[in-house]
């Protein structure tokens, strides 16, 4: 795909850069070759991961080999800090040139706003987003986390098309498809816990980045070998035989065989790791199949 306006061919997979502050130079540098060598040229990055260590081992492998810069689409988030959300006007500009300064970058491809921050005032992204955008220094903009009306009151200010909405979005976590599947259904799986999300990023053209592909509940662990999915890993397991891949790999292809669902974010600090996971970009689940997934991690369809 193209990303977001800037010109880049991007990887439907995101390394997430959030672990790489406890890596080794030498390990970090191996693990980003390993994903340029895989076709994997897309890195998420947010201020708070390790409080910018994770930023800063990353720039540190850019100040070395400036020539990767052009390979990548890099990414970064603001707005959390410690016990609450900041979207002001000053807090999202001193954040991105933090994020530059320790990248070693002079722009980002894509920033995006780091879950809602309810005492935001819209008029102060749009300037912060404007002076952005003039300066070179961010190229695209995106949020993560929020409802259909938190863009649309974002939106009505800035003047940028909003390109991306990360959302948490795995096999055992599909509460955006349960209420699609649902409708009507006076029942858990029928309540709208996301407001038609889905739906509403597809219509308004806003690509949906999964994050946590591989994990149940909110990061509780890998479904990946649980005991508490025996049928949906043996049903991986069968795939991923079928599509000379692993299971993880197939989980990861079930997620982009969604429409809509643009990319998704995995957090592997491991060359070999990305090498199998990588596969997923090039394997394309049937209908039956993906429906076989969905059933097996115990969703249900009318």
């Amino acid at each position: 795909m193209t990303g977001y306006g800037s010109g880049k061919k991007v990887s439907s997979i995101v390394l997430g850069c959030m672990r790489i502050a406890q890596m080794e130079h030498d390990q970090l540098g191996q693990l980003i070759h390993r994903c340029l060598e895989t076709g994997i040229n897309a890195f998420d990055h947010a201020d708070i991961y390790r409080g910018g260590q994770s930023e800063a081992n990353f720039g540190k492998i850019l100040e070395e080999q400036p020539a990767l810069r052009n390979q990548m689409f890099i990414q970064s988030k603001c707005g959390i800090c410690r016990g609450m959300y900041d979207f002001s006007k000053n807090h999202i500009l001193e954040s991105v040139d933090g994020s530059l300064k320790r990248l070693h970058t002079d722009y980002l491809d894509l920033l995006i706003l780091h879950r809602p921050d309810l005492l935001m005032e819209p008029e102060e992204v749009a300037e912060a987003f404007d002076i952005l955008k003039k300066t070179g220094k961010v190229r695209s903009f995106g949020v993560s986390n929020m409802n259909m009306m938190q863009i649309e009151l974002l939106q009505n200010y800035i003047n940028d098309k909003l390109a991306v909405n990360q959302l948490q979005l795995s096999l055992a976590h599909t509460l955006m498809l349960d209420e699609g599947f649902n409708v009507n259904m006076p029942d858990v799986p029928g309540q709208m816990h996301t407001g038609g999300i889905l739906d509403y990023c597809r219509l308004k053209g806003i690509g949906i980045q999964s994050w946590s592909p591989l994990q149940y509940g909110f990061i509780e662990g890998t479904f990946l070998g649980s005991e508490k999915y025996p049928e949906l890993n043996a049903r991986l397991d069968a795939l991923a035989e079928k599509y000379n891949a692993t299971s993880g790999a197939i989980a990861i292809a079930w997620i982009l065989r969604i429409p809509g669902v643009v990319q998704a974010v995995i957090g592997t600090t491991k060359p070999d790791r990305i090498t199998e996971l990588s596969k997923a970009m090039n394997i394309k689940l049937t209908k039956k199949e993906w429906y076989e997934l969905y059933l097996s991690a115990g969703n249900r369809i009318p």
